[in-house]
């Protein structure tokens, strides 16, 4: 749920949390829990919005720029953990991960989301907080730099599934790719489009 947002003075006693990977057919889902270490945020600080919005380039940009001014954690659940626990628990979970593993515990977390990780600290949801919150912004930024150079890596053992361009996300060339070799131990097996090209894939064995 939505609460008023605390003064940017307040900052270094805030993390803002963000995942990537919710709709990626393989790897992990990936959280970042990122705090400001002092004030006042350089200016590029208040330039920051959703990574997603952000080509390769500019979001390395403002990874590499922001790095001295900040702390983060990653957290991470892996495909198997997500088709246990389904999605969303996985989510919450990777971000709880994230915001326990930050070196200084924050006062309060910033979500971007409807829904909070249960945390000892307190935590508050904003919905496209990762528009309007720069916090959120960076943590976006940070799980998609981390996830993108994971998925590349995996790409190296497994060039026909083209990660290192797609992520993991279901573009035509993963598809084809599952349809002509089947799952490998990093996709998600209870994903639809998963278990029906990986049938394909049995079918035309």
């Amino acid at each position: 749920m939505h609460h008023s947002i605390i003064h940017p003075s307040d900052y270094t006693h805030i993390a803002g949390v963000d995942e990537v990977g919710r709709g990626c057919l393989a790897g992990p889902v990936v959280a970042a829990a990122v705090r400001l270490k002092f004030l006042p945020p350089p200016p590029i600080f208040n330039d920051l919005k959703d990574s997603k919005k952000l080509t390769h380039i500019q979001r390395y940009s403002f990874y590499k720029a922001l790095l001295p001014h900040i702390e983060y954690a990653i957290g991470m659940c892996s495909p198997q953990e997500i088709d246990q626990l389904n999605i969303h628990h996985a989510t919450l979970k990777a971000m709880q991960k994230a915001i326990l593993s930050l070196p200084t515990p924050p006062l309060h977390v910033y979500i971007d989301g409807r829904f909070l990780p249960a945390l000892p600290m307190r935590s508050y949801a904003f919905i496209g907080g990762d528009q309007f919150i720069p916090l959120i912004s960076l943590a976006s930024i940070i799980a998609k730099v981390t996830r993108d150079a994971l998925m590349q890596k995996l790409s190296l053992c497994y060039p026909e599934f083209k990660w290192h361009k797609n992520a993991g996300y279901g573009t035509k060339e993963h598809l084809n790719g599952l349809i002509h070799y089947g799952y490998t131990p990093h996709h998600r097996k209870s994903y639809k489009h998963v278990i029906e090209n990986d049938k394909k894939y049995k079918e035309n064995k």
